[in-house]
């Protein structure tokens, strides 16, 4: 398309860079005939995914059986613990309610749309493994299966089947994103190329609701407040957060008078949440409702404002706060924090967009929220670069979850703790310096908001537009 925007005549930053390779875009510049925008962004896509990878080779070569090198490479992930330590090295079903195997492994704690895909891959883990006999693994405790070489091939060779799909659905993610905006596919390049999506993609399955929320945001672009839904609920089935785009799309249609639109994605949200967590619930009501009671549960855990509150209070073990406490007083933040968002979408001078709207309120929820694991800078990675697509805000944001990432792991590992013993500073500041990257994007956004000119998906249009475009046939083409 001969309007589209190229980023080396958008963006300061991607110009600048370009100097090195003859400079910007000119007006006699021709665009290659097969690399679209679209297939760049899933080509660096792939080879981030690949790096992330590469990455967690140091682990996956010990297995994860190194408690220094997980930490000190910064390689560890949850997939191969989990492999063994919920059952799927048995091919149990994670909502069993068998007695002999629940006396012989933890409940997986996680929402019904991660079970399901980690069952799965624990089938074909042990369909690619010869379909072993399992017979054997009954009567030996799971830390000595732990140790036996076969058992470390299969987890090594679960962590490669999740990492194929993982990258299937971040290549899917990432043309979700490229086809959001009409004009601006390369704003997907964000997300190709950012260095959080190659170290963390494969710590846990949050890739899985990544990908419905880039889904999400191109189903809204179209006009298909169903499918919106649809996907909104079934990411909710994976991880609660994408449930928060639903204020979005709330305020747009609000401040549009369209209602219906907004009831039709609820709607349709509650019933693909509903039918994606109905084989758990069916077939294991006590197991489902340890995902909640789970959460419910827990205290102050790593990357949150609590812990450091906590441990800056008494650096011994007598001072924490009661679960109850940090549940209500989180959720009086948040609530506080989503009034203003609403105040902010109602009454700035256009409607927002609804990337820049869930970005707001799910920035909100992890900033007050009682565990902030490295991982979850995911959720805000498809609607940070549509918020806000400018390469040095990106920058300055992902700076301080790479510190964090460095920090949490060396922290875990011991590497962080003070020769004379004492309190481990030195974390508390990697969290605090996440949590101030973060609020500066949340400052830029809600600038964007208030002056649209100082948007650059907005900035140079003549006319406001409306945030759901008309259905056309490329993804790229809708804005």
């Amino acid at each position: 398309m001969s309007d589209r925007v190229h980023p080396t005549l958008d963006d300061p930053v991607v110009a600048s860079l370009s100097e090195g390779v003859g400079g910007p875009m000119g007006s006699r510049g021709t665009r290659h005939p097969w690399w679209t925008p679209l297939r760049v962004v899933l080509a660096l896509t792939a080879v981030c995914f690949a790096l992330g990878m590469v990455q967690k080779n140091t682990c996956y070569q010990a297995s994860w059986q190194n408690g220094d090198t997980r930490y000190s490479h910064m390689c560890y992930s949850d997939l191969p613990y989990l492999y063994t330590g919920r059952g799927f090295v048995e091919l149990n079903w994670p909502y069993s309610g068998d007695e002999q195997v629940r006396a012989r492994y933890d409940v997986m704690e996680y929402p019904a749309g991660i079970s399901y895909f980690a069952w799965g891959s624990a089938w074909v883990t042990h369909w690619l493994s010869g379909s072993p006999d399992l017979s054997p693994r009954y009567g030996r405790s799971v830390g000595k299966l732990t140790e036996e070489k076969a058992i470390q091939r299969e987890m090594r060779l679960f962590v490669t089947v999740n990492a194929i799909g993982l990258a299937a659905v971040t290549l899917l993610a990432a043309w979700f994103l490229a086809g959001v905006h009409r004009r601006r596919p390369w704003d997907a390049a964000l997300f190709a190329l950012s260095p959080m999506l190659a170290l963390t993609g494969l710590v846990n399955w949050d890739l899985l609701a990544v990908v419905t929320v880039a889904g999400a945001l191109w189903a809204w672009s179209r006009d298909r407040p169903v499918l919106t839904g649809v996907l909104i609920g079934v990411g909710a089935a994976i991880k609660l957060y994408p449930l928060f785009l639903l204020g979005g799309v709330l305020v747009i249609c609000a401040r549009d008078r369209r209602l219906m639109r907004f009831a039709t994605a609820a709607v349709a949200a509650a019933g693909a949440w509903v039918v994606t967590n109905l084989p758990a619930y069916l077939t294991g009501r006590e197991q489902w409702d340890v995902f909640w009671r789970f959460n419910a549960d827990r205290g102050a855990d790593l990357g949150s404002i609590w812990l450091v509150i906590q441990q800056v209070r008494d650096g011994s073990e007598a001072f924490s706060f009661h679960p109850v406490t940090i549940n209500q007083a989180s959720w009086v933040f948040f609530g506080c924090w989503c009034l203003g968002v609403l105040l902010l979408g109602m009454f700035a001078p256009r409607t927002p967009r609804l990337a820049q709207l869930g970005f707001l309120v799910v920035a909100g929820f992890l900033l007050v929220n009682k565990v902030y694991s490295p991982q979850y800078v995911l959720w805000l990675l498809p609607l940070a670069v549509l918020a806000r697509p400018r390469w040095r805000d990106q920058i300055v944001w992902q700076a301080g979850e790479l510190f964090y990432f460095a920090a949490v792991w060396w922290y875990l590992g011991g590497f962080l703790s003070p020769g004379g013993g004492g309190d481990v500073g030195a974390y508390w500041v990697a969290i605090v310096v996440r949590m101030v990257a973060e609020l500066y994007l949340v400052a830029v956004v809600v600038r964007d908001v208030l002056r649209p000119d100082h948007d650059p998906v907005r900035a140079g249009e003549d006319e406001p537009e409306p945030e759901a475009a008309s259905p056309l046939p490329e993804p790229a083409l809708s804005r």
